[in-house]
C-alpha cells in the first residue's frame, strides 16, 4: 500500500489510471494544493491529455493552467469517496483558480462509471 499524497502513491495511481478511456477535449495541466495536513501543505500536479493521466508528481507545475486548493480534511473525504468532488467544488471546499473552461471540460469524467471504479480501486491500495 502506498501512503496518500506521496510520490509512490502518485506513481501507482498514474499506472492504475492508464486503462481509462480517451476523452477528447479533456486536457489540462493541473496543480493541486492540499493545505493543513499532518505533515504540512502538499503540492502535487497532474497532466491530463484527452482524459489520460500522462504525468503526476509532487511539487509545483510552472505552467499549470488550473490550481485546485483543498483543505486536508476535505481532500481526504473526496479521496475516500465520502464527499463528491463536484459537490465539494459547488460548496466552496475546493478553490479553483485559472482556466475554468479546462475544469468544466474535466467534470464529466468524475461522473463516469470508469472513473468511479478507478477511485474505489485507488482507495483500496491507499494508506491514509
Amino acid at each position: 500500500m502506498a501512503r496518500w499524497l506521496t510520490q509512490e502513491w502518485l506513481d501507482e495511481t498514474r499506472a492504475m489510471a492508464a486503462g481509462q478511456p480517451e476523452r477528447p477535449g479533456a486536457s489540462a495541466r493541473m496543480q493541486h494544493v492540499v493545505t493543513g495536513g499532518p505533515d504540512g501543505d502538499v503540492d502535487y500536479f497532474w497532466v491530463l491529455e484527452s482524459g489520460i493521466l500522462t504525468e503526476s508528481g509532487l511539487g509545483r507545475l510552472a505552467d499549470a493552467e488550473v490550481t485546485l486548493t483543498t483543505a486536508y480534511g476535505d481532500a481526504l473525504k473526496i479521496q475516500q469517496g465520502e464527499l463528491d468532488a463536484n459537490a465539494a467544488f459547488m460548496q466552496g471546499k475546493v478553490k479553483v483558480t485559472g482556466n475554468m473552461a479546462k475544469v468544466m471540460a474535466l467534470l464529466p469524467i468524475t461522473n463516469s462509471p470508469e472513473y468511479r471504479q478507478l477511485q474505489g480501486e485507488i482507495a483500496a491500495i491507499t494508506e491514509y
